[in-house]
Protein backbone atom coordinates (compact mmCIF):
# COMPACT_ATOMS: atom_id res chain seq x y z
CA UNK A 1 0.00 0.00 0.00
CA UNK A 2 3.01 2.20 0.72
CA UNK A 3 3.74 2.27 -3.16
CA UNK A 4 0.38 3.72 -4.55
CA UNK A 5 0.76 6.88 -2.44
CA UNK A 6 4.50 7.83 -4.00
CA UNK A 7 2.72 7.13 -7.59
CA UNK A 8 0.12 9.35 -6.35
CA UNK A 9 2.45 12.23 -4.83
CA UNK A 10 4.36 12.23 -8.21
CA UNK A 11 1.31 12.40 -10.56
CA UNK A 12 0.12 15.63 -8.38
CA UNK A 13 3.66 16.86 -9.03
CA UNK A 14 3.84 16.57 -12.70
CA UNK A 15 -0.14 17.89 -12.47
CA UNK A 16 0.62 20.91 -10.73
CA UNK A 17 4.07 21.76 -12.43
CA UNK A 18 1.95 21.42 -15.79
CA UNK A 19 -0.47 24.06 -14.12
CA UNK A 20 1.96 26.30 -13.29
CA UNK A 21 3.96 25.88 -16.71
CA UNK A 22 0.52 27.03 -18.73
CA UNK A 23 -0.21 29.95 -16.23
CA UNK A 24 2.84 30.96 -16.96
CA UNK A 25 3.58 30.99 -20.43
CA UNK A 26 0.12 32.31 -21.05
CA UNK A 27 1.11 35.34 -18.96
CA UNK A 28 4.32 35.76 -20.66
CA UNK A 29 2.79 35.78 -24.24
CA UNK A 30 -0.77 37.89 -23.43
CA UNK A 31 1.07 40.67 -23.91
CA UNK A 32 2.33 40.35 -27.51
CA UNK A 33 -1.32 38.57 -28.74
CA UNK A 34 -2.08 42.09 -30.05
CA UNK A 35 1.28 43.72 -30.60
CA UNK A 36 1.36 43.62 -34.10
CA UNK A 37 -2.16 45.49 -34.49
CA UNK A 38 -1.35 47.90 -31.82
CA UNK A 39 1.87 48.57 -33.54
CA UNK A 40 0.29 49.08 -36.86
CA UNK A 41 -1.97 51.84 -34.65
CA UNK A 42 0.61 53.32 -32.95
CA UNK A 43 3.45 53.41 -36.41
CA UNK A 44 0.57 53.30 -39.62
CA UNK A 45 -2.54 54.55 -39.21
CA UNK A 46 -2.42 57.90 -39.10
CA UNK A 47 -1.32 57.78 -42.92
CA UNK A 48 -2.58 54.54 -44.15
CA UNK A 49 -5.82 54.35 -42.14
CA UNK A 50 -7.35 52.58 -39.01
CA UNK A 51 -8.58 50.01 -41.96
CA UNK A 52 -5.43 49.95 -44.63
CA UNK A 53 -7.50 51.90 -46.60
CA UNK A 54 -4.97 54.62 -47.62
CA UNK A 55 -5.37 58.10 -48.43
CA UNK A 56 -6.99 58.78 -52.03
CA UNK A 57 -4.06 58.58 -54.20
CA UNK A 58 -1.55 60.26 -51.56
CA UNK A 59 -0.85 57.09 -49.51
CA UNK A 60 -0.99 53.99 -50.77
CA UNK A 61 -3.17 51.26 -49.14
CA UNK A 62 -2.52 48.07 -47.05
CA UNK A 63 -5.25 46.81 -47.40
CA UNK A 64 -5.67 44.10 -50.06
CA UNK A 65 -2.22 45.63 -51.44
CA UNK A 66 -1.13 43.59 -54.60
CA UNK A 67 2.16 45.15 -53.09
CA UNK A 68 1.70 43.85 -49.36
CA UNK A 69 1.40 40.19 -51.44
CA UNK A 70 4.50 40.97 -54.37
CA UNK A 71 7.21 42.82 -52.17
CA UNK A 72 6.98 40.26 -49.69
CA UNK A 73 11.35 40.40 -49.22
CA UNK A 74 11.65 44.41 -49.38
CA UNK A 75 8.84 45.25 -46.65
CA UNK A 76 10.74 45.21 -43.47
CA UNK A 77 13.32 47.25 -45.47
CA UNK A 78 10.42 49.50 -46.27
CA UNK A 79 9.46 49.42 -42.70
CA UNK A 80 13.02 50.09 -41.31
CA UNK A 81 14.38 53.00 -44.00
CA UNK A 82 10.88 54.56 -44.86
CA UNK A 83 10.14 55.35 -48.92
CA UNK A 84 11.40 57.93 -50.64
CA UNK A 85 10.22 57.78 -54.50
CA UNK A 86 7.18 56.52 -56.37
CA UNK A 87 5.56 53.10 -55.93
CA UNK A 88 2.50 51.40 -57.75
CA UNK A 89 -0.14 50.25 -55.63
CA UNK A 90 -3.02 48.41 -57.14
CA UNK A 91 -2.26 49.93 -60.59
CA UNK A 92 -1.64 53.37 -58.73
CA UNK A 93 1.49 55.37 -58.81
CA UNK A 94 1.86 56.90 -55.33
CA UNK A 95 4.69 59.30 -54.88
CA UNK A 96 5.13 60.81 -51.22
CA UNK A 97 7.70 60.22 -48.47
CA UNK A 98 7.03 57.68 -45.87
CA UNK A 99 8.80 57.73 -42.57
CA UNK A 100 11.29 55.22 -41.88
CA UNK A 101 11.24 53.48 -38.18
CA UNK A 102 15.62 53.20 -37.86
CA UNK A 103 15.59 53.14 -34.02
CA UNK A 104 11.98 52.65 -32.84
CA UNK A 105 10.94 49.13 -34.25
CA UNK A 106 13.01 45.77 -33.09
CA UNK A 107 12.83 43.19 -35.78
CA UNK A 108 10.68 41.50 -33.90
CA UNK A 109 7.73 44.24 -33.47
CA UNK A 110 8.83 44.76 -37.27
CA UNK A 111 7.81 40.88 -37.47
CA UNK A 112 4.36 41.04 -35.36
CA UNK A 113 3.49 44.53 -37.41
CA UNK A 114 4.08 42.82 -40.54
CA UNK A 115 2.19 39.71 -40.02
CA UNK A 116 -0.93 41.60 -38.66
CA UNK A 117 -0.63 43.63 -42.55
CA UNK A 118 -0.43 40.15 -43.93
CA UNK A 119 -3.43 38.72 -42.61
CA UNK A 120 -5.90 42.07 -42.13
CA UNK A 121 -8.45 43.60 -44.44
CA UNK A 122 -8.10 41.33 -46.96
CA UNK A 123 -4.89 40.17 -47.31
CA UNK A 124 -4.08 36.83 -46.87
CA UNK A 125 -0.36 36.05 -47.16
CA UNK A 126 2.20 33.97 -45.58
CA UNK A 127 3.31 34.89 -42.13
CA UNK A 128 6.72 36.64 -41.19
CA UNK A 129 9.53 34.40 -38.78
CA UNK A 130 11.54 36.89 -36.60
CA UNK A 131 14.56 34.93 -38.68
CA UNK A 132 13.31 35.96 -41.61
CA UNK A 133 12.79 39.64 -41.52
CA UNK A 134 16.28 39.87 -39.58
CA UNK A 135 17.81 38.23 -43.07
CA UNK A 136 15.57 40.19 -44.62
CA UNK A 137 17.31 43.68 -42.79
CA UNK A 138 20.65 42.69 -43.03
CA UNK A 139 21.15 44.06 -47.01
CA UNK A 140 19.81 47.76 -45.27
CA UNK A 141 21.52 47.50 -41.95
CA UNK A 142 18.45 47.43 -40.57
CA UNK A 143 18.40 44.96 -37.99
CA UNK A 144 17.78 45.90 -34.16
CA UNK A 145 17.60 43.09 -31.89
CA UNK A 146 16.88 43.94 -27.93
Amino acid sequence: MSQPLPLLLRLSAVLAAGLLFSVGTTGCFSNKQNEGAQLYQAHCSSCHGEQGQGLRRLIPPVAASDYVATHRSDLPCLIRNGQNGPLVVNGIEYNQVMPGHKQDLTDAEITNLLNFVQQSWGNKNELYTIREVTELLGPCNGSIIR
